[in-house]
């Protein structure tokens, strides 16, 4: 499936999960039968279907939807596209902004679905430089265009609240193909970002 707006729950997974997240919750100590706590394991279950939804979507679907022929042939930078997603390793939040340039090669895409593509890949569980490498890699193989560029800046909770626990760390990964492969056209689209 391309892209949709989630709100819908496979009833089986959500019941499967709920169970999961009940045992959890008793194993770590606390009563699931009191008042704040009755609903959470199905909340939970359904955080969990809406946090990793990504699996069920398709990015090149999302791109091949909106592409047009168009000889615009300069950069193109959507930037400071908020991003949330799961760190592999401990799910726990990882979340920042991505910044994505492409210089067309006849034909662009809607600009809102490089965001949509931001999401489709963030909502799964992750580790940030593979993120930075599968929305570059996505838009690459797709749209063909001259160069690509991502950069993403995240802020793990991982290393915030657990750990080392450095609240003001900041992660930046960086991609570039083709044409940003050059240095003026990487140091134009940093510019452009204020990096």
């Amino acid at each position: 499936m391309a892209y949709k707006s989630f709100e819908e729950y496979n009833m089986k997974i959500t019941d499967d999960v709920k169970s999961r997240y009940e045992d959890i919750i008793k194993d770590l100590g606390e009563d699931t039968t009191r008042d704040g706590l009755v609903k959470t394991p199905e909340r939970a279950a359904k955080a969990m279907q809406f946090l990793t939804q990504g699996y069920d979507q398709d990015p090149v679907e999302i791109l091949k939807e909106a592409m047009f022929k168009e000889s615009y042939n300069e950069m193109v930078i959507v930037k400071d596209i908020e991003l949330y997603s799961l760190c592999e390793h401990h799910i726990l939040p990882f979340f920042g902004k991505a910044h994505i340039a492409y210089i067309p090669n006849g034909q662009i895409v809607g600009l809102s679905k490089l965001p949509r593509i931001v999401d489709v890949f963030a909502r799964r569980l992750q580790v940030q430089e593979r993120l930075t490498e599968q929305i570059l890699d996505c838009i690459n193989d797709t749209l063909k265009p001259q160069g690509v560029a991502v950069v993403i800046e995240a802020s793990h909770m991982c290393m915030m609240m657990r750990g080392v626990q450095k609240q003001n760390s900041i992660t930046t990964t960086s991609g570039f193909r083709g044409q940003f492969e050059k240095i003026e056209t990487r140091n134009e689209f940093l510019k452009l970002i204020g990096k």
